[in-house]
């Protein structure tokens, strides 16, 4: 299998699909999402690393018995990913949070395979708890290297004065002895090279640990199944670590890698006004339905469209809702656009749907995938009772 055969995949959504769709829709395609899939697969058989879904970035829990057919499991970040994992996954859980509510601890433990504390207070306070209600669980700590290449503060897990994770100081054979592995984020939707640059830094920090450990998890943010990703690099790095710590199993838990370029968000125009220029109104929300737009921030790729002023019209794409910053981009068409016309946002499924709202009251967009048969199935469709049940 060569790369370009991994990464190769095109689209299968056209007009008969697009406007037999609701609006606004996720669309997840079933076939890009296997493609995904097979390449994290790949990976893992190569490498003999465990790859885990991060349930933070991309939770298609309906869809769980496909992910599972490649996976060994999920990550979760407290108790109702935990359970979620759990319940509909059904295979590893492994779960880490800043710091587990008193209320929450039982629970957590009697529900995950590996439970990993972000500081020795946690670990202290908690471990003998969790190894009476759980004696099987693997309990680990995240450690801060205080290295990260992450290309946006807000995203850099090791900034200074960061929350996340154990600086190597403040870790003695107490805490050492106490832990099965460590575990360790560093990237943010990055290649190789950044992992590798880690690598160094982590061993030089916490090697003299390592003898005493039973895995090492290399976090998320590794951008494997985003075209021109090195992985056979990747691949030669894990195997590497490994002839040092043959005991080690590594786990690599990616979010993104998961839904990145899997899906849509279709969304329909509903008015144009004019003022000084043309301006599309939208039936969904950046501030609602793409936050992350607005928080990294970034501007979505819109199909068929191009930078304001190169294709012959353009538009101020702008969402639905009160907030005056509700606004895509301007984004230039090769025809007018009309009240109905439908507008695809490219790469929708990963930090969107875990953190949509329904801000100003605005519907949830549906969620749909296009099977590999090229059908629609129309997964989920929100509406009040949706919205109402969130506010009391």
């Amino acid at each position: 299998m060569t790369q370009a055969q991994l990464f190769d995949t095109p689209s299968l959504i056209d007009d008969t699909l697009l406007n037999a769709l609701p609006s606004p829709c996720w669309v997840i395609e079933e076939h890009l999402l296997r493609k995904n899939l097979e390449i994290l697969k790949y990976v893992s058989n190569e490498s003999g690393a465990k790859i885990l879904l991060a349930l933070k970035a991309f939770a298609p829990w309906k869809k769980a018995d496909i992910i599972n057919e490649y996976l060994s499991g999920c990550c979760a970040s407290g108790l109702n990913e935990a359970k979620l994992a759990r319940e509909e996954f059904g295979k590893e859980v492994h779960t880490y949070s800043p710091a587990f509510k008193e209320s929450d601890i039982d629970q957590i433990a009697s529900l995950s395979d590996h439970l990993v504390f972000n500081s020795p207070s946690q670990l202290h306070r908690y471990h003998q708890r969790v190894k009476e209600i759980n004696p099987n669980i693997s309990i680990g700590l995240r450690v801060n290297p205080q290295y990260s290449e992450a290309p946006v503060e807000l995203y850099n897990p090791c900034a200074p004065h960061s929350r996340l994770g154990t600086l190597d100081k403040d870790i003695d054979f107490e805490v050492a002895t106490k832990i099965e592995g460590l575990h360790f984020h560093t990237l943010c939707e990055q290649d190789s090279d950044a992992l590798e640059n880690t690598l160094k830094v982590f061993t030089k920090k916490f090697g003299r640990w390592l003898p005493l450990m039973k895995w090492v998890n290399f976090g998320g943010g590794h951008h494997i199944t985003r075209d021109g990703y090195d992985i056979d690099r990747l691949i030669h790095i894990i195997k590497e670590f490994k002839k040092s710590y043959p005991q080690l199993q590594i786990y690599l838990e990616p979010g993104e890698a998961v839904g990145w370029q899997t899906g849509v968000l279709v969304a329909t125009v509903i008015d144009i006004v004019h003022n000084g220029i043309d301006i599309a109104i939208l039936d969904t929300s950046t501030e609602a339905h793409m936050p992350d737009t607005v928080i990294m921030p970034y501007k979505a790729t819109v199909r068929g469209a191009s930078k304001a002023g190169k294709k012959a019209y353009t538009y101020r794409l702008t969402g639905n809702t009160c907030l005056a910053g509700d606004i895509m981009g301007d984004y230039s068409f090769d025809k007018k656009l009309e009240i109905g016309s439908k507008i695809i946002f490219e790469d929708q499924m990963h930090y969107t749907i875990v953190k949509a709202t329904t801000f100003n009251g605005i519907n949830l967009p549906a969620i749909a995938m296009i099977t590999q048969e090229a059908d629609i199935e129309i997964i989920r469709m929100f509406g009040y009772e949706d919205f109402k049940s969130r506010l009391g």
